[in-house]
């Protein structure tokens, strides 16, 4: 999209100064993003702007509602514990109507934020420092979120990660063959079916109130947290469109199943698939440093779990829509949504594999920070 299909939006929000530049950012799936630059005098001002897909998100007042209150208590409780909230936290900047978006009938759904300047984000982490801050990231969103009402949130995707939910949605898969595939994959779908009961944990935990609910970010991956250029360290915690009530476990589970995983999500040689416990103690031990005595016992001694439930769960939406026929991801051949299942389970196998290990892990970090 040209300046020229987005002038018009423009002038709708507050800017500070003179529009100079903008250039779209092509890294992202879902919403059109575009960086901008505006002249204030000497100074120059920098601002993201974005076009919500609304195929996606049904609901963008609801989303944006969730991501306003959830920044504004990030930002009050950096500032109440005598830390500054510059860089750390995501700033919406409001319509001239003191709007959080514009819905317009004819140019769509547009936000903005500031943008936070000399800061990248990671597609893939290299080093394990940079996982620890990563860890130490979504630690502190945790820890700084624990005092806020989680059931206040709108659910922007409903029953995102409840397992037992998409377990039915699975067999439903099963039973209709829609696309004619069961017959290839019986080993896949009992493959999942022996893994059920652990799938539904914590669902089932939440349920019965072992697990606290909690504000979750839902889509926990390295790129989502920007670190500084200057020092490696984390600053803010971003993306928050999928912020909804649920279990901190589905955060940590998500994060190390997508950050310490030795190949990629659709890697076909599943030989080359494993954890990387580098990484994943890396992780870890930010996450636990920042959450030691605000997440509850229950919550840090079943972190393994999480990894154990995530990845199962991505393996199962991905096996779904195969049998469905490639509905819902994007696939690049016939059987790539085969493929990252396959990848999924051999990642889970190997989870399986090192329970006893990631237990005593945690445990080493709990001693060492509660």
């Amino acid at each position: 999209m040209a300046y020229n299909d987005i002038k018009n939006i423009l002038p709708r929000f507050r800017f500070e100064g003179e529009y100079v530049s903008s250039r779209e950012l092509t890294s992202g799936n879902i919403n059109e993003t575009y960086v901008l630059e505006y002249r204030d005098g000497p100074r120059t001002n920098m601002y993201i702007i974005q076009k919500i897909n609304t195929y996606v998100f049904r609901d963008p007042l609801g989303m944006m509602q969730n991501i306003a209150a959830v920044t504004e208590h990030l930002k009050a409780s950096l500032q109440r514990h005598g830390g500054s909230a510059e860089r750390q936290v995501l700033e919406l900047v409001r319509t001239k109507n003191n709007d959080i978006l514009i819905q317009d009938r004819k140019l769509g759904v547009w936000r903005a934020y500031t943008f936070i300047t000399n800061a990248l984000a990671l597609d893939v982490v290299r080093e394990p420092a940079q996982m620890e801050e990563v860890g130490r990231a979504f630690g502190r969103f945790q820890r700084n979120l624990a005092d806020f009402p989680a059931e206040a949130l709108f659910e922007t995707i409903p029953h995102f990660h409840n397992t037992t939910k998409r377990f039915y949605a699975f067999v439903r898969a099963v039973d209709e063959d829609k696309a004619g595939r069961v017959r290839e994959v019986e080993d896949e779908i009992e493959f999942l079916f022996d893994r059920r009961r652990m799938m539904g944990e914590i669902v089932r935990l939440l349920d019965r109130k072992v697990l606290p609910l909690r504000v979750t970010h839902n889509d926990t991956k390295s790129n989502n947290v920007l670190l500084d250029e200057q020092t490696g360290q984390s600053l803010a915690v971003i993306d928050l469109d999928t912020v909804m009530p649920g279990s901190s476990l589905y955060d940590y589970g998500d994060a190390v199943r997508f950050g310490a995983s030795t190949a990629r999500e659709d890697e076909e040689d599943t030989r080359l698939i494993g954890l990387d416990m580098e990484k994943t103690r890396a992780f870890t031990r930010g996450f636990v440093q920042e959450t030691a005595g605000i997440l509850s016992p229950e919550e840090l001694s079943r972190l393994p779990l999480g990894i154990k439930v995530l990845t199962a769960e991505l393996a199962m939406r991905f096996l779904t829509d195969y049998l469905d026929g490639d509905l819902y991801f994007k696939v690049n051949s016939p059987v790539h949504n085969l493929v990252r299942a396959r990848a999924q389970m051999a990642l889970l196998v190997d989870v399986e594999r090192r329970e006893e290990e990631l237990h005593q892990m945690v445990q080493h970090y709990l001693a060492r920070y509660a």
